[in-house]
């Protein structure tokens, strides 16, 4: 069936949870290419062969579609603006191979159409990443990825990065605003003396420290810390 295998990675994308990626499905995306190639070489095959009928054939095939039209009550234009053969400056006529090249126009469009919403939605996915991770992808997302979508995010985490540090600003940390600047934080691993934004601390492991988010928002990043909301 046409447009099944386009159907199936839309599908497949609408069944991940929201935010979560599976494996990039190589073999489908390739089927889908196949078919679009397929529907290709028909539709110049079919448009050759129109091309080639002489006028007079053209003009006594669409006086059959008009007439079967007329008795049906339906006008031929009903549902498609006639297609003009611009060499000839004459109507194609509408039987076989017309109804042919109709169908598989639309079975590669439809097919084209569920290729692009596949590629967008997971680059969408990944552009969210670029603010969340770090400029290294995590091995467990990063084998979900094509080689695309890793170049992607390579080149969008690189440009969020330089914008923020012409802004010297960070822009990921208190997506929504805090009701105060200082969290109360536990250490959870041996990280030493360090030189803070407004203090020199001593982040020794199971210290309980009240900081700076921006200042802790690194280390919680790393699990080298956890906040302690209670």
């Amino acid at each position: 069936m046409y447009g099944k295998k386009g159907s199936e990675l839309i599908q497949e994308f609408a069944e991940s949870e929201p935010g979560q990626l599976a494996a990039f499905n190589t073999d489908l995306v390739t089927q889908v290419l196949d078919e679009c190639n397929s529907h290709f070489l028909h539709l110049n095959s079919l448009v050759r062969k129109m091309n080639a009928k002489t006028p007079a054939e053209s003009s006594s095939a669409n006086r059959s579609t008009q007439n079967d039209a007329s008795s049906n009550n339906e006008s031929p234009d009903d549902n498609e603006p006639p297609e003009v053969d611009r060499s000839t400056n004459t109507e194609l006529p509408k039987d076989d191979n017309y109804h042919g090249l109709l169908i598989h126009h639309q079975s590669l469009t439809r097919n084209k159409r569920c290729l692009m919403a596949y590629v967008y939605n997971r680059a969408e996915v990944v552009r969210r990443l670029g603010w969340t991770l770090e400029r290294v992808l995590p091995e467990e997302i990063e084998e979900k990825l094509s080689t695309s979508e890793k170049e992607y995010f390579k080149n969008h985490a690189a440009t969020i990065q330089s914008y923020m540090s012409a802004l010297d600003l960070d822009l990921g940390v208190d997506m929504v605003p805090p009701k105060d600047p200082y969290i109360k934080v536990r250490v959870l691993d041996e990280i030493g003396n360090v030189v803070l934004s407004d203090q020199l601390a001593n982040l020794a492991r199971h210290a309980i420290l009240f900081l700076r988010r921006t200042d802790a928002e690194q280390y919680i990043s790393q699990g080298l810390m956890e906040e302690l909301t209670s």
